[in-house]
């Protein structure tokens, strides 16, 4: 993590820019980050014909007769799709499904490390909505979930929402629902140490795309006044008479809803406006450092929360918002405090999924997921520049698993019922041994370390 202290701004910014310099090196030397390996042992020949044909045969039959014996039988209560067509890709746009490609197989390391989920990177040469549902619907029967990745708004709402109801497995976009599980959390401790309620503080939530949208409804349905928030897009604030957005609600519900139902002082104008006297900001917006200014920082209430998530530079420099008086600062890097990134949900949110063999993932499992994320790393120790926990805390994985797979036993869509100490077991072993088969293959140099990669 980047130390500010005793470093001018051109140090710091200078800093953030390595690991985009180290990365074309590290993924030559691996060609990739993620391949399949092995569950089953193999101790002779004889083992073929059980693994293998003749003796395969007999589970297929069985699955055959009862579908619900794949979970017993196979890989598939285990298994998901990373899925995307590359439109709309952290901070580079629609680059297409073959640049995205390395963003992909990340995500799968990060689901098999820190969730011990076996996660497989496909990119689809289609970006038509409903290609994407069909191919999705096709690949669905060897998958336990889908997780939805990178796809541009508006469609994204939709083909979630089509596959959502038309598979029995859960279906997920992490742009989404991810990023509004990981920032409600950090929402939850930053109010906790500024003395603020979370039902109570104004919002301003600065970009109108995947992440704020979703983050909008889980707040709401956190308990969060929806006339509380003030949600801005590229052409200003969202409000009732935004015609342009009533014009388009048949293509883009979802922002003329809240529109409607958010913003009750009826503000208008643009980012500015938006910020001036709120106590809590969440943008994920246009890449910066100049996206949001210090001066419209500078006019939010005091002891104010900032989280600037864009990528891969956020809208403001976090130091510059401290330099104004916010309190609190988050941004989607993890080179900077209070990393506000969505890999700090999916992995312990996928694993309490397939663990109780669920059927989707509803707002409320998310919204579990934001207290159990909140509350490891209050159990630590809040302080201003540690809110959340960071990947390399492994409990907080293994306690997002148990609250997912027990509130999913609650809402009913768990097709197998275990014990919250049942669910830490399982979370637990399957997690370790993710981490403990990397390290024993690195030590093994069956995994080689990489060589140092110099930078100009």
């Amino acid at each position: 993590m980047v130390s500010e202290n005793n470093l001018t701004a051109e140090e710091r910014i200078a800093r953030t820019k390595l690991p985009g310099k180290k990365a074309p090196g590290m993924h030559a030397f691996y060609r990739g980050k993620v391949e399949t390996a092995l569950k089953c042992s193999i101790n002779s020949f004889d083992d073929f014909s059980i693994w293998y044909t003749p003796g395969v045969a007999a589970p297929c039959r069985e699955i055959q007769e009862d579908p619900a014996m794949a979970f017993e039988y196979t890989n598939k209560a285990n298994a998901v799709a990373v899925v995307s067509d590359g439109s709309r890709v952290l901070g580079l746009g629609n680059i297409g499904p073959m640049a995205c490609l390395p963003v992909m197989e990340g995500k799968a390391l990060l689901f098999k490390y820190l969730g011990g989920v076996g996660a497989f990177p496909i990119v689809l040469d289609t970006q038509e909505p409903e290609e994407i549902i069909q191919a999705v619907k096709w690949m669905a029967p060897g998958f336990g979930g889908i997780n939805l990745e990178d796809f541009s708004n508006p469609k994204c709402f939709y083909i979630l929402d089509r596959l959502r109801e038309e598979l029995d497995i859960p279906v997920w976009h992490d742009d989404q629902q991810g990023t509004a599980s990981i920032t409600l959390a950090g929402v939850i401790n930053a109010l906790k140490l500024v003395g603020k309620n979370l039902d109570k503080v104004v919002y301003s939530v600065i970009g109108s795309g995947a992440a704020n949208i979703a983050f909008v409804r889980i707040l709401i349905r956190a308990g969060v006044p929806a006339g509380n928030i003030i949600l801005v897009d590229s052409r200003g604030i969202l409000h009732q008479g935004r015609e342009d957005l009533e014009a388009d609600k048949e293509n883009n519900p979802y922002k003329w809803q809240y529109a409607v139902e958010t913003n009750v002082e009826g503000r208008t104008g643009g980012t500015a406006e938006a910020i001036a006297e709120t106590d809590v900001l969440i943008a994920a917006s246009k890449p910066g450092p100049d996206t949001i200014k210090k001066e419209w920082l500078a006019a939010m209430n005091k002891d104010a929360i900032a989280f600037v998530m864009a990528n891969p530079i956020p809208e403001i420099w976090p130091w510059e918002a401290r330099e104004v008086g916010v309190r609190i600062v988050g941004t989607g890097r993890s080179d900077f405090p209070n990393q506000i990134n969505n890999s700090l949900g999916f992995p312990g949110i996928f694993r309490g999924t397939l663990d109780v063999f669920a059927k989707t993932i509803t707002d409320e499992m998310a919204i579990a997921a934001a207290y159990s994320i909140a509350k490891t790393a209050e159990d630590r120790g809040l302080n201003e520049k540690y809110i959340v926990p960071t990947m390399m805390e492994t409990d907080v994985f293994i306690n997002e698993a148990v609250a997912v797979g027990l509130k999913a036993i609650e809402q009913g869509i768990a097709r197998r019922i275990l014990t919250a100490d049942e669910l830490r077991a399982e979370a637990e072993a399957k997690i370790l041994h993710a981490q403990a088969e990397t390290k024993s293959l690195m030590q093994a140099g069956i995994i080689a370390q990489a060589p140092e990669i110099k930078i100009d």
